[in-house]
């Protein structure tokens, strides 16, 4: 066997393992954010800072929603990181964008956050403070869900089943679920362009 027919053996087995209705609960939380009029701001670090800014595209594009990541300002994001520090950055941004109880947080990572360890604590703000405005917390992490399986509203965790391949599993994974996200009925609002000439 080849290491791409391990690879691959092993993204199918994570993939067969999510609880598919946690992804049920995250298309929920999401859709009653978007019907009473709620933005989405889309937070992630590393790959998963990649993936928020696809993800907003999505939203905004396939689903309707008023979307936007801190991630897609690298001026504004530097300038907060050497002004204010790392732990705050997205915590301050999300408070300039006047987040509000209406609105919704949907965060990407690998671990979910660590408090205790220092890992994430950017990511860690910015869900405390989503919280204390009464807005809703999605997430898509990985290994056993960290400080974002805690506090979420909904979440899904992506299995750590094959220790040696948690990043690449969870991120790679974590791109198919978003995707199953912008195309769920209960919040896609236009048929992609390739779909629709098909």
């Amino acid at each position: 066997m080849t290491y791409t027919d391990e690879f691959i053996n092993e993204a199918i087995a994570v993939l067969s393992r999510i609880e598919r209705s946690r992804l049920e609960a995250c298309a929920e939380c999401l859709a009653e954010v978007r019907d009473r009029g709620g933005r989405l701001f889309v937070v992630g670090v590393g790959g998963s800072a990649a993936h928020a800014s696809h993800a907003v595209n999505d939203f905004r594009k396939l689903c309707g929603f008023e979307a936007y990541t801190p991630t897609d300002n690298v001026s504004e994001l530097t300038a907060r990181i050497n002004d204010d520090g790392w732990e705050t950055s997205f915590a301050h941004w999300l408070t300039c964008s006047r987040f509000g109880r209406d609105d919704g947080l949907l965060v990407f990572s690998v671990g979910g956050g660590d408090e205790k360890r220092g890992v994430s604590t950017n990511l860690i703000a910015s869900m405390d403070l989503a919280q204390r405005e009464g807005g809703s917390v999605v997430a898509i992490v990985g290994r056993d869900g960290g400080y974002a399986k805690r506090i979420a509203d909904a979440c899904v965790v992506i299995p750590p089943l094959f220790p040696d391949h948690v990043t690449a599993h969870t991120e790679g994974l974590c791109a198919v679920l978003w995707h199953l996200l912008v195309t769920h009925p209960r919040l896609a609002a236009k048929v992609p362009t390739w779909e629709r000439l098909a």
